[in-house]
């Protein structure tokens, strides 16, 4: 058997596990599992998710795994795994999460449950099934596909996370990355999460935007004030803060602090956007083309720019309005910024902006973020991984240097130096974290084809190209 028929074969075995409904039944069983890692007695059913569920099907692929407790008290574990056919070898990094968001189950549409896989048309119904439990079973049965084509064998080594907080935002990743940083060692990182550009857009992210969540307040006095007898006389902690907030980004959505924005768009970030459109999908809210940054396409906006957001704004009662001046007013507010942000300053150069700008008066309270990564989009893993994917598929692939939002990409990227790869298995309209939350059968079946085909192109060309790859200067 050549080379090509070997992996078209691979292939094809991969879509007879979903058309056989091997794949369904797989996913049914992880989804029963309720793990809801923000219920605070979810301890017990996220530890099963790893030892009952998670455990034997690595076993059956010939992984060895263990437990991890979370470094941080009351947080979910995780499960580190190992598959190790040759020193020699490549050494690809997977991950996935095995915690959901709460189910919400009463406000599921009738004759669905968060709990259980329900088939309609080309919808597959349940918590999970898109974020993540989903898209790791696809990954995992492309591997079981790919070493049943090849007698057993993979041609790399493949090391596991399975975490059980990823929906808390990974407390204690960081931790137990730096801690057996040298038994994670890999040559890089292939994962999925997220969601593709669109349903019928195979796709690869290189990273993910930051993010860094701030509150702006602003207390003037102690209580309210009539607003007929004071009004003209006292400050409404209401205008200062929209005041300073428009100071901030302007009612265009261009944001006016030079220290918040980022560098030029790189041009391989711009050649990689190229011709790509955001939205368009039949639940996607219509695009405000005039909103945001002058001078970049909407892609360019959301993939290769920074944004910043009003996510709450309280000044008095909102829902009983009183004729009074209210004594304070609150803003929660948040960044998404892409690679070469001074986020980490973000503190003190908005303490100077509001200084500049008349606003001393107002408070800012930063919470801890997350940083921005991207791969280069020219690193051979990129062309390597785009070809792959566009030879199981006939389509050219969509390469977007970061996703929108924002993944836990710093620890593989940054705390284990890998560059990684992150090819989406779920679409825009999943109804992620919302009651209905589903993935596409479809995009499912193409993604087993994708995954089966990339590793199988791993075992066959990896130990290659991670040779060609430490040979050029990083």
């Amino acid at each position: 058997m050549t080379r090509n028929s070997a992996r078209i074969s691979a292939i094809s075995q991969a879509s007879h596990y979903f058309d056989s409904g091997a794949f369904r039944a797989e996913l049914a069983r992880r989804v029963a599992f309720k793990t809801e890692s923000q219920e605070i007695d979810s301890g017990a059913v996220l530890r099963a998710y790893l030892d009952e569920e998670m455990a034997p099907a690595l076993a059956a692929l010939g992984f060895t795994s263990r437990v991890e407790a979370n470094p941080v008290v009351g947080a979910g574990p995780f499960l580190i795994a190992h598959r190790h056919e040759g020193d020699a070898l490549p050494t690809v990094l997977t991950y996935g999460h095995g915690d959901v968001v709460r189910g919400y189950d009463v406000q599921w549409r009738e004759g669905l449950s968060p709990w259980a896989v329900t088939i309609e048309g080309d919808r597959w119904y349940g918590r999970g099934t898109a974020d993540n439990k989903g898209q790791h079973t696809i990954n995992l049965a492309a591997l079981k596909e790919v070493m049943a084509a090849r007698g057993g064998k993979l041609g790399f080594n493949v090391k596991m996370i399975v975490e059980m907080g990823e929906e808390m935002g990974s407390p204690g990743l960081h931790a137990i990355c730096e801690t057996l940083r040298e038994e994670l060692r890999a040559d890089l990182l292939i994962a999925s999460d997220g969601p593709r550009l669109a349903a019928d857009r195979p796709t690869v992210f290189l990273g993910s935007r930051g993010l860094v969540n701030f509150s702006l307040r602003l207390q003037l006095r102690e209580g309210g004030h009539h607003s007929g007898n004071w009004g003209g006389l006292l400050r409404n902690p209401g205008v200062v803060l929209a005041n300073a907030i428009a100071s901030i980004v302007d009612g265009d959505g261009k944001i006016l602090v030079e220290g918040l924005r980022p560098p030029a768009l790189p041009d391989a970030v711009r050649r990689a956007l190229a011709g790509l459109d955001v939205g368009g999908g039949p639940n996607d809210p219509a695009i405000d083309a005039d909103y945001g940054e002058p001078g970049l396409t909407p892609t360019e906006r959301v993939f290769g720019w920074n944004n910043i957001e009003v996510l709450a704004f309280k000044c008095g009662n909102p829902e009983k309005p009183v004729n009074a001046i209210p004594p304070y007013a609150y803003a929660h507010m948040q960044i998404r910024f892409v690679v070469g942000t001074d986020w980490e300053n973000l503190g003190s150069t908005l303490r100077a902006h509001l200084d500049a700008h008349g606003f001393p008066m107002v408070e800012i309270e930063v919470e801890r973020g997350v940083m921005a990564t991207r791969l280069d989009p020219e690193d051979p893993w990129v062309l390597w991984a785009l070809q792959s994917m566009r030879e199981t598929t006939g389509k050219p692939p969509v390469l977007l240097p970061n996703l929108g939002g924002t993944l836990p990409n710093d620890v593989f990227a940054d705390v284990l130096g890998l560059p990684t790869l992150w090819v989406p298995h779920s679409y825009p309209a999943c109804s992620q974290h919302a009651p209905d939350e589903h993935l596409l059968g479809s995009v499912a079946r193409e993604a087993l084809q994708i995954m089966t085909g990339l590793f199988w192109d791993l075992g066959e060309s990896g130990h290659a190209l991670r040779d060609v790859r430490h040979a050029a200067p990083q």
